[in-house]
């Protein structure tokens, strides 16, 4: 989730609700091929949210080739492509779920992403690579030092397709097979149309039908879309033969969604808190650095409280972790 998913968002989620697996914003190929040193803060994390897989989008065949590259040099577990954001800006270039309309583009992505892993097993450099700035090449060699040994050494990894169920209606049957035949490690598929964006209800009927067209093949098939508990996940996994379900929208400001419950567990505000302090000891450094984006996930954690417009608006306002406890702790939240 551009915007959501961050690294002090994903270690958070891996700490106190431990998912099967966790991916990255989606970057850009573009932008990196471009030089857009920034976007590489996307691809920031720790060991401790292993397996973790890196999420790119764009339209640059050619691009997704280096980008591959990269993300195996920085020693992530997978790359998975997303075919399925409805964002303006995003299906405007013709990327995201906007691919669903040009499907021979979208298999060229796949290919190209693919071959860039095979030829990084092969002993491709990304120094070799004509798009890749040497700034950008200094950053992704500085951090592949930095691995454990176990990862700077070469592996193969997957390649995967996260998409939707159509662009302004369902296709299932003329899409899915398309993704088929490169045989992805996995598709994820939300099951609402572009033109739906997040509007109504997910149609869990096509993604069963999907995981149909699947069977058979290397290829497993996850779910997503309104999927607001543990019970929910497993229900859906199992009405309808899927290999499991992604949580997105369900996870904000609640990590413990993805297991059973515990009596033990933290409450929700406490880790508002460690996640706040989190968020300032991972970018304070950095000259652009604003405490903005974390208030918004300060909102999730309380929306549940009797007075939670109240105490939102405070949080909403805040400049340092500091000043969440204050005002966790004015509300006996903590």
């Amino acid at each position: 989730m551009d915007g959501v998913t961050d690294h002090p968002y994903r270690h958070i989620q891996k700490k106190y609700g431990n998912p099967a697996i966790v991916y990255t914003e989606f970057a850009s190929v573009e932008g990196i091929c471009r030089g857009a040193t920034q976007l590489l803060k996307d691809f920031l994390y720790d060991e401790f949210q292993r397996p973790i897989v890196a999420q790119i989008y764009g339209t640059t065949a050619k691009f997704f080739y280096q980008t591959a590259v990269l993300i195996c040099e920085l020693g992530f577990d997978g790359i998975d492509i997303n075919m399925g954001c409805p964002a303006k800006n995003v299906a405007h270039s013709g990327a995201g779920a906007a691919l669903i309309k040009t499907p021979e583009l979208a298999q060229e992505i796949i290919r190209q992403t693919q071959a860039g892993v095979t030829d990084w097993l092969q002993g491709i450099e990304i120094t070799d690579l004509p798009d890749i700035s040497p700034q950008i090449a200094k950053i992704v060699q500085a951090r592949h030092d930095q691995l454990p040994s176990m990862y700077q050494k070469k592996r193969a990894i997957p390649v995967s397709v996260k998409t939707r169920v159509g662009y302004d209606m369902p296709v299932i049957e003329e899409w899915i097979p398309r993704l088929l035949e490169l045989e992805p490690s996995c598709i994820a598929l939300h099951g609402r149309t572009l033109r739906q964006q997040y509007s109504g209800l997910a149609d869990w009927e096509r993604i069963g039908k999907a995981a149909l067209l699947a069977a058979g093949s290397a290829t497993i098939v996850l779910g997503n879309g309104d999927i607001d508990s543990l019970e929910t996940a497993n229900k859906r996994i199992a009405d309808y033969k899927l290999d499991g379900v992604l949580i997105g929208r369900g996870s904000m400001g609640n990590p413990h969604i993805f297991k059973a419950p515990d009596q033990n567990d933290p409450s929700l505000f406490s880790i508002a808190l460690e996640h706040a302090r989190l968020f300032e000891q991972t970018y304070q450094h950095n000259e652009r650095y604003a405490f903005l984006p974390m208030r918004k996930n300060l909102g999730w954690y309380v929306r549940s409280i009797s007075n939670a417009k109240e105490v939102r608006s405070e949080l909403f306002q805040t400049e340092t972790s500091l000043a969440v406890q204050a005002i966790l702790e004015k509300h006996h939240l903590l």
